[in-house]
């Protein structure tokens, strides 16, 4: 397993690639936390977590029956407008999600966001087993302003656009029916405790994912929750 967690960490640090198959294990969850808990012995801090699965499809796509999730840290966030960097990514691509914020176990606020996934794993391959030890893909995130959170969450519209262009039209329904079972679902998740105070949960996609370029201008709109922006470096 150390050996497991060795090679996915040098792959994030040297932005490499790894072949699919090339490691096994039967506790995904434990390489996960070792590789995390290596980035936070190196200074970063958790921030929160994101779920991934969270579309029916995509469960039946990997045969499983309930969602998978992974840490969020301070390194990953990218203010909103802000750049992502490409210089350590592989094959980044953007997702249009719902955030919440956490405060005393509960919803405290929704946003619009954009989440960047961005696997370890060779062209983007991957077993169950393997995107799970690799933080679902977790690479980067987004978050556009926090608000009360509306009157039915279950159905609100979502744009992604690319330089201005709409290239996916989806709907906060594709998050388990309902992006607050999202929520509940990470609650139930979240290992020994509660989710902190000022935690953010990353609800899961609400569209397919689409892959960025250098120089790219993404947006996220979502229906009664505004936008979230980011640009990509050159």
């Amino acid at each position: 397993m150390t050996d497991y967690a060795d090679a996915l960490d040098d792959a994030l640090t040297g932005v490499k690639e790894l072949r699919s198959g090339s490691f096994a294990t039967d506790d995904p969850y434990a390489v996960q936390r070792d590789v995390v808990d290596r980035r936070l012995a190196r200074g970063e801090k958790a921030v929160g977590i994101k779920l991934g699965l969270t579309s029916r499809a995509k469960m039946q796509q990997m045969g499983v029956d309930e969602v998978i999730w992974g840490w969020l840290t301070d390194a990953m966030r990218i203010a909103d407008g802000g750049s992502l960097d490409l210089s350590q990514r592989i094959h980044p691509k953007v997702e249009p999600e719902v955030a919440f914020l956490v405060r005393g176990g509960e919803i405290a606020a929704i946003a619009p966001a954009i989440e960047v996934i961005d696997s370890r794993w060779l062209d983007f391959k991957f077993t169950l087993p393997e995107v799970i030890a690799d933080n679902t893909s977790a690479a980067g995130f987004v978050v556009g302003n926090w608000q009360p959170v509306p009157a039915g969450v279950e159905n609100l519209g979502v744009l992604l656009e690319i330089d201005g262009r709409v290239v996916q039209i989806g709907s906060t329904a594709a998050i388990l029916g309902d992006p607050r079972r999202a929520f509940a679902e990470a609650a139930r998740l979240y290992p020994g405790r509660a989710i902190p105070d000022e935690s953010i949960v990353l609800a899961g996609a609400a569209t397919a994912a689409v892959s960025v370029k250098p120089g790219s201008a993404v947006r996220v709109e979502v229906e009664k929750l505004g936008t979230a922006q980011l640009k990509v470096s050159s």
